[in-house]
């Protein structure tokens, strides 16, 4: 029968490991939130590059014939107007203010899911320290009774945890795996702060590769936490 030492520690293992997966699920909500901004990022790209576009070269023989050839009223009305349908810029600057004020909710939804991971981690830290101190104190009571030549009496019936190891490793991945995400998500609130229409088209590419690359993300320490959910 085991003693009360060890039913606490498998209270607490158990503990490590449902706040894990309650983290790691946290962990897919901050993902889906950074694939959504990807393409909130691109339809900002879009509808600014739209906006900066030239209008038909009409100094150009190749595009004057082109358009004398095919010269109705409806074409003549769109040349004149920079070759741009009479809604387009304002779509445009519609689709500019929806993708930011988007991405401006992702960050905040990122916030708060960040916010959560902090504490799962937090409390897993403090369920790793108890299992240490449990299992420090079993291993001298063990010893004390072990070399005491007087003593006849059984001592307790100590079963050291055979998931130690992966509870210390769990706790250093979910430590390691927050500091990740944490960048990659302060990476994103500056590429969303940063967007305006000043932006130049070599930054604006430069911040949606940045964020597609996840260049804080270690894909192999995400797949080795992936591989502790069964």
């Amino acid at each position: 029968m085991g003693s009360k030492e060890d039913t606490s520690i498998s209270d607490l293992e158990e503990e490590i490991f449902h706040k894990f997966r309650d983290f790691m699920t946290g962990i897919t909500k901050i993902d889906e939130l950074g694939i959504a901004g990807n393409k909130l990022l691109s339809g900002f790209q879009q509808a600014l590059e739209f906006i900066r576009r030239l209008p038909i070269d009409t100094d150009s023989k190749l595009v004057n014939k082109i358009i004398e050839a095919n010269e109705t009223k409806r074409v003549k009305a769109y040349v004149n107007a920079g070759c741009r349908k009479p809604n387009d810029s304002v779509q445009s600057v519609a689709n500019l203010h929806s993708c930011k004020h988007g991405l401006l909710n992702n960050i905040s939804k990122a916030k708060e899911i960040l916010n959560e991971l902090e504490d799962l981690l937090g409390d897993v830290t403090r369920a790793g320290q108890s299992i240490h101190v449990e299992l420090n104190e079993q291993a001298i009571y063990k010893n004390l009774e072990e070399n005491d030549p007087l003593s006849n009496a059984q001592g307790p019936d100590v079963i050291t945890t055979n998931k130690n190891t992966d509870i210390t490793h769990l706790a250093a991945l979910m430590a390691f795996i927050y500091s990740m995400v944490k960048q990659d998500c302060l990476m994103q609130e500056k590429i969303v702060s940063a967007l305006d229409l000043k932006l130049s088209s070599q930054e604006l590419e430069s911040y949606c590769q940045m964020w597609s690359l996840r260049p804080f993300i270690d894909d192999e320490i995400m797949h080795q936490a992936w591989e502790h959910i069964h």
